[in-house]
């Protein structure tokens, strides 16, 4: 299976806004990095990277004074992100960040493996499907193109037609690439969008079906599970289509959505809806489980990793729930004790758990023992850059995206 899971369509959702305001950031922030940031790297003032160690820890354990393992490379960067989950790929050896031009590190090393000067979006999905990365086109030409991610070359484009404008990935399996596009109208004004299914192998158009009036082509986030293409969206919509016809199966209102992502397990979409927890039956969208957090805390983004769905709630407590029961297997308060930041998405690498926060000085990448969710370290590169934290993982290392600088760290 292959699904995106967390992609938001749109350069400035309610959801990034709403984070930048949350941290102080005015809108003249967006895009651009805090003066000065770059010279306390470059001259090791107070918002340098920690000088290398002699040795890592192994497994991802922290030395014994609790800090966190200094980085094995760090790089600067073409990237422009906004937050999202799926703005940081690591696959076929190498880390790929959301920016222009698009570029390509070797993951052991850092060296630059490839670049594509108007290669995507800036802030648009990296989206995988069948060793296929799909990008919209930085070309802003209405196509749709694929590249092998290992060495950046052009493997598939797709248009879908020139009465639509700016067609966006927003969720890809092994048969097709999903995509919201504008409908323009005589006057080249929009008013309606519609969604679209693109063959994977051929670029051919399988199905288009126009959104509702009202509904917005920005903030969606989709998934794909077998049969069903599930989405939400800023009009606190959660919606199913049939993948082979593009018909609607089912759509309902959620009372509160978080803005990010949510998870797609078995038959399930699971949700968060301020301080509850809910799975709805994919075939039907009726309710399976819920789990209610303490009040006036609220749940967070959702990460399932092997299996496993890892939320941390607005009180800092982390939780491990089972996704096909809504079971608990633990709770952990160690970001509480600690006063460490609430972590928005989570990798898994060996025994530890990694969870990346939003802007905040006790914030960056959190480690975590997966079996019980005690926190082992938190690195932080102190550069007081206002974009959240990304995070990505090959399995032997985990790569932290914040700002301009990508950061490789031992796993």
């Amino acid at each position: 299976m292959s699904k995106a899971l967390g992609t938001a369509v749109g350069r400035t959702s309610r959801r990034r806004l709403l984070r930048l305001a949350g941290g102080g950031i005015t809108m003249a922030a967006l895009g651009a990095g805090l003066t000065g940031c770059e010279d306390e790297l470059a001259t090791g003032g107070e918002g340098s990277t920690p000088p290398p160690r002699s040795a890592s820890p192994e497994d991802g354990k922290a030395p014994e004074d609790g800090k966190a393992p200094a980085p094995l490379w760090t790089r600067s960067t073409s990237a422009q992100t906004y937050g999202d989950n799926d703005e940081l790929v690591a696959v076929d050896g190498v880390v790929i960040a959301s920016g222009d031009p698009l570029v390509a590190f070797d993951g052991a090393s850092g060296e630059e493996r490839w670049s594509l000067p108007d290669g995507a979006v800036p802030g648009a999905p990296l989206l995988l499907g069948d060793g296929t990365l799909y990008l919209e086109s930085g070309q802003y030409d209405g196509s749709v193109a694929g590249y092998v991610p290992g060495s950046g070359k052009e493997a598939w484009r797709s248009r879908l037609g020139k009465e639509y404008r700016q067609p966006r990935p927003v969720a890809v399996d092994g048969e097709q690439v999903y995509v919201i596009a504008e409908i323009l109208e005589a006057d080249g004004s929009s008013h309606t969008n519609v969604i679209a299914a693109l063959n994977s192998r051929t670029g051919k158009v399988a199905w288009k079906e126009q959104r509702d009036l009202g509904t917005q082509q920005n903030g969606v986030h989709a998934a794909v599970r077998d049969r069903y293409l599930v989405y939400t969206d800023f009009k606190n919509n959660l919606t199913v289509r049939d993948t082979a016809t593009g018909k609607q199966v089912w759509t309902q209102k959620t009372t509160k959505t978080s803005y990010g992502p949510f998870v797609v397990h078995r038959d399930l979409v699971i949700v968060p809806q301020g301080q509850r927890l809910q799975a709805f039956a994919l075939s039907d969208g009726s309710e399976k489980w819920s789990v209610r957090s303490e009040e006036f805390t609220a749940f967070r983004e959702p990460s399932l990793v092997e299996d496993v769905l890892y939320i941390a709630d607005s009180g800092r407590t982390l939780w491990a729930v089972e996704p096909g029961t809504g079971r608990k297997i633990w709770q952990s308060t160690a970001l509480k004790d600690a006063g460490g930041q609430v972590p928005r998405q989570f990798v898994k690498a060996g025994g530890t758990l990694y969870g990346a926060t939003d802007l905040d000085e006790q914030g960056g990448v959190h480690a975590f023992d997966a079996k019980a969710g005690g926190l082992r370290w938190t690195f932080n590169d102190r550069s007081g850059d206002h974009h959240a934290w990304l995070v990505a993982t090959d399995g032997k290392r985990v790569f932290a995206l914040h700002g301009k600088k990508l950061h490789a760290l031992p796993a």
